[in-house]
């Protein structure tokens, strides 16, 4: 039979500590042990959670935004039910970063684009392009992503964009985009994209305020670095 939250000793009961101490003593194992209520045959709910943050590839919490559904299901006492809510939490916890951070977020400042989108695009083992697309007054009018993939310059079409922009009646546009590797300095590749799509916006009376790259909790902004002032 799998082992419950009472059968484990007084101590080592992660649902009582919460409510005597609140959530914040928790240990990462033992907030994971809440949400799964239950172990597996032999195994206490909270050696379970603790071998899933163990898991080789997908270690700690990250682990749980990058491990597939179906290699969840696969992990003995998981199951089908238990991946979909360690899925699911792992979604909540990146989208209410994600609301946070745009209390926060302004288009003119590079840090807070990045904070917006960090804990949506860190963990994507594939590049994401996304475009944000402004009024004259810096209101987002739509974020659309264009692309996934390998980001580069003969990949990327300058037309997909400026119809979406065209279609919003944007006349400010800002790229966004990450780096699996988790280094956000620009390739030679992000640079030649970038500086195409700015030439093209010129023509269309449309700017590219900025191209800001995510990497593993840093990000890197071709603004900043001076890279869009020789776009013409």
């Amino acid at each position: 039979m799998a082992t419950t939250m009472k059968d484990l000793y007084k101590e080592e009961r992660p649902y009582e500590k919460c409510l005597a101490c609140g959530p914040g003593v928790l240990s990462d194992t033992e907030l994971l042990a809440v949400i799964l209520r239950t172990g597996s045959a032999g195994e206490t709910v909270c050696q379970l959670a603790g071998r899933i943050l163990s898991l080789p590839d997908f270690e700690g919490l990250p682990g749980l935004c990058r491990i597939p559904m179906e290699r969840l299901m696969e992990l003995k006492g998981v199951g089908r039910v238990k991946a979909v809510q360690l899925k699911c939490l792992a979604e909540l916890a990146g989208r209410m970063a994600k609301a946070s951070a745009g209390e926060r977020l302004c288009f003119d400042t590079p840090a807070t684009i990045a904070d917006y989108f960090m804990e949506e695009l860190r963990h994507k083992e594939q590049e994401h392009l996304i475009a944000l697309f402004l009024n004259t007054k810096n209101k987002l009018l739509r974020e659309k992503l264009m692309f996934k993939g390998t980001v580069n310059a003969s990949i990327i079409s300058p037309r997909e964009i400026f119809l979406e922009a065209l279609e919003v009646h944007a006349v400010q546009l800002i790229l966004v985009h990450n780096h699996p590797s988790g280094d956000p300095a620009p390739s030679l590749e992000d640079i030649r994209m970038t500086k195409r799509i700015g030439r093209a916006g010129e023509l269309l009376g449309i700017q590219l305020l900025d191209h800001v790259i995510i990497g593993d909790r840093c990000y890197s902004s071709l603004r900043e670095r001076g890279i869009l002032s020789d776009v013409g």
